[in-house]
């Protein structure tokens, strides 16, 4: 069980990446991380940083993935995203994104969520 949920969050990450790489995102990381935070994504778009959160699952009988990025997640993706930002002297503005991965029957549900959330929420 444990094996295919990894294997359903890496197919899920697969197909965010590829999705953001055709809408024009110039992808700069992939499982980034700091210490125990991680970020699935680190993209660029125009002048924005866009750190991105994937969420897959295999069907929506349990809501739809993004519901599924508590407070506590938000904290931590903030934080291992100043890591980043200090790491790398960035001075683009920064926005939280989230991709929800739903498998289908045809194949994959894909949703984009701009500016998910803030930093300040």
């Amino acid at each position: 069980m444990e094996n295919e949920h990894l294997i359903l969050g890496e197919k899920g990450e697969d197909l965010a990446e590829n999705y953001l790489i055709r809408k024009g995102y110039l992808i700069l990381e992939r499982n980034w991380k700091n210490r125990h935070e991680e970020i699935d994504i680190i993209a660029r778009l125009d002048a924005w940083l866009v750190i991105v959160e994937v969420k897959s699952r295999s069907s929506k009988a349990f809501g739809m993935p993004y519901d599924n990025i508590g407070i506590r997640k938000q904290r931590l993706l903030v934080n291992a995203a100043e890591a980043y930002i200090i790491k790398h002297n960035s001075n683009l503005e920064t926005r939280f994104d989230v991709v929800s991965i739903i498998r289908t029957t045809t194949g994959h549900e894909i949703q984009h969520i701009e500016g998910a959330f803030s930093p300040f929420d």
